[in-house]
């Protein structure tokens, strides 16, 4: 043990029920991930000493840094802070890095992320939020109604809410809302007093093997909701009936199909969507979300069933769900204008590419679309390559970019063009990112849509700035 390190060996002196008191410190390695940001703002947030680490500089770390953390990004361990509480990391983080591996090997408390959230949800109210894919738009829209509202939440978003420019923020009302992600089945740390399930289609193979035990965490995870507390579950679900809870609802965006809370009519006016909401309990009319996509319709009807639950007032919820703004990178419009449109999406799953093509033909019928799409590691392109070509048929015309390797190494036969080669469409074709500018300068389309999960939104402006 080295002695400038302050080892904590029992957690009396919890803060927020974690081993944290004012004045300690924690460190994190991947700081500038969506998730550990968040958590790093929570804690600077209640006055403890917040550092961390993180490959490359990205606008989240400056931001961090102008909040008043300090962040640096060289594997370093002269650069770290080993006066450190508790070190948080990813599981991205690979297995040889040296900040990490000081820290295991000097009896540090070292935590993955849903670790600390397992700590701070202990003694909460929990609004927690699961799916593979639709939980970040949910996540934020249930926080932002209880924000608008005046009701209070602390909030653990998985993306950037465009209202507030943030993925985190804290509130006296001890109500948690929190993105309860799959991966590494971390949600099961979680302690939900509410549940909500979008979906549960298979994702994660790395992790899971297989999809039937993608489901079988799903169903671990409505299993965790408190005795008393609410399950709100996507009507239609596989397996919805192992999704055991005494307390539980369905919703979907739909009529006469069964579903527990569903839309009365729905209209789109000068771009936004116009509906109304019922239950056997209630029915809410006149809801206007300013927000790209029918599936957004679906989100809001969750977030809208979650608000209900907790007895805020119609006209305060109407009023949060237009004033939502949206989350950055879901279906958000980086140009709109009147001869060009340009729409950036973080959708990296065959169902998410459907849900956005779906919702860009609902808005602009049958305009030529153009899709620029960016795959997001190799072993989801091995598992769903059938999956991405049917949904990228939707498009009239693809470019796909290479793969985004993230935290993998290459698989062998496994490409961009397994995806293209799957595609029935004609219009479609394999760039690089310089190559991809250059078509784009070249043809000008008037409607492009922009999605994936890697580096492709370092592309978005440029490819703004070529045609507007």
């Amino acid at each position: 043990m080295f002695e400038e390190q302050k080892h904590i060996t029992n957690k009396t002196k919890l803060f927020h029920n974690t081993p944290l008191g004012h004045g300690d410190s924690v460190y994190f390695i991947g700081i500038g991930g969506i998730g550990m940001s968040a958590l790093a703002r929570y804690f600077h947030s209640k006055n403890i000493i917040v550092s961390g680490y993180d490959k490359t500089e990205t606008i989240l770390t400056k931001q961090l840094q102008q909040e008043g953390i300090k962040v640096h990004y060289e594997d370093n361990i002269e650069l770290i802070d080993k006066h450190a509480s508790v070190i948080v990391y990813t599981p991205a983080i690979p297995a040889e890095h040296k900040e990490l591996n000081y820290y295991r090997e000097n009896g540090y408390e070292v935590v993955k992320r849903s670790d600390v959230l397992q700590w701070i949800t202990e003694a909460s109210f929990n609004v927690c939020v699961a799916g593979t894919h639709g939980k970040t738009t949910v996540t934020s829209m249930v926080a932002h109604i209880l924000r608008d509202t005046g009701y209070g939440c602390n909030a653990f978003l998985g993306g950037i809410a465009a209202n507030y420019n943030t993925n985190f923020w804290s509130s006296e009302n001890n109500t948690v809302v929190v993105e309860a992600d799959e991966y590494d089945r971390s949600f099961l740390k979680l302690s939900p007093d509410v549940a909500i399930i979008t979906a549960m289609d298979a994702d994660h193979l790395d992790i899971y093997g297989t999809a039937e035990e993608v489901e079988n965490a799903f169903i671990q995870f409505a299993g965790k909701v408190k005795a008393d507390g609410l399950l709100i579950k996507k009507h239609g679900l596989h397996r919805t009936d192992e999704l055991a809870n005494k307390n539980q609802l369905s919703y979907s965006s739909f009529t006469g199909v069964g579903a527990d809370v569903h839309v009365t009519t729905t209209s789109v006016i000068n771009g936004s969507y116009h509906f109304g909401v019922k239950s056997k309990d209630w029915l809410l009319n006149d809801v206007v979300l300013h927000m790209g996509g029918l599936h957004n319709i679906e989100n809001c009807i969750a977030a809208i069933t979650v608000a209900k639950y907790l007895g805020i007032e119609d006209d305060k919820i109407k009023a949060a769900v237009a004033s939502f703004k949206g989350v950055r990178r879901r279906f958000e419009y980086a140009l709109k204008n009147d001869k060009h449109v340009v729409i950036d999406d973080y959708a990296h799953h065959p169902e998410e590419l459907k849900a956005l093509l779906s919702g860009v033909r609902s808005l602009y019928g049958e305009q030529k679309i153009t899709m620029v799409f960016q795959p997001h590691l190799f072993s989801r392109t091995k598992d769903l390559a059938d999956g991405f070509a049917a949904s990228l048929d939707m498009a009239d015309e693809i470019i796909l970019l290479p793969i985004y390797p993230a935290r993998e190494l290459p698989i062998a036969g496994v490409t961009s063009e397994l995806i293209l080669n799957k595609m029935k469409a004609s219009n479609k074709q394999v760039l690089g990112k310089e190559a991809m500018l250059d078509f784009i300068r070249g043809t000008k389309p008037e409607l492009i849509v922009m999605a994936g999960a890697g580096d492709i939104d370092v592309l978005v402006n440029k490819v703004k700035s070529i045609v507007e």
